[in-house]
């Protein structure tokens, strides 16, 4: 028996999970995206990834209207497919996904937000492990926006970034 597989689409908009070092400076960049390495490395069977490339932003550098052009591509690629993820630096991830519940409501399928602390380029990175667990919660969640990242998966409104843990946390009422 043949099962249909779930048509997932991956925004990527950037963050520490996809710079890279840059040789010449001696800094990391969000120069070009790393993902497509990291999706190669993973068994994703019974899954169609849609890879829409938005913009290679670290997410300090993001504006009220990056997050609205985030938000508007969540819902328009929501209507389409089973599932949505969305790369994203982790300094302003929280508010990307506030946004997208105050324009989307809840959306029509489960919408995961995920990011890493550390470059995926760097040895002791969890972009792997972060990224597979975004993937794994978007099949399973219901309807609603979301962020999975170091074992858990927060349900927005109310998560915010924990600083000191280096992970998120819920801020509200689960």
């Amino acid at each position: 028996m043949s099962v249909t597989p779930k048509r997932i689409a991956l925004i990527s908009t950037g963050g520490t999970i996809e710079k890279t070092y840059d040789e010449l400076q001696g800094v990391l960049q969000n120069q070009v995206s790393n993902l497509d390495v990291l999706l190669a490395s993973l068994r994703l069977e019974g899954v169609e990834l849609v890879r829409v490339s938005l913009m290679n932003k670290d997410s300090l550098e993001m504006t009220d209207g990056d997050h609205q052009l985030i938000a508007e591509t969540v819902g328009s690629m929501a209507a389409h497919h089973d599932g949505v993820v969305v790369v994203h630096g982790t300094d302003r991830l929280a508010e990307t996904g506030e946004r997208i519940v105050s324009v989307l409501g809840t959306p029509r399928v489960p919408v995961v937000l995920t990011g890493a602390m550390r470059p995926f380029v760097m040895r002791n990175t969890d972009a792997t492990q972060n990224l597979t667990e975004a993937l794994v919660a978007v099949q399973i969640c219901t309807p609603g926006v979301y962020v999975a990242m170091h074992n858990q998966v927060l349900r927005f409104p109310g998560v915010t970034k924990d600083r000191t843990r280096m992970t998120f946390t819920r801020s509200g009422p689960a």
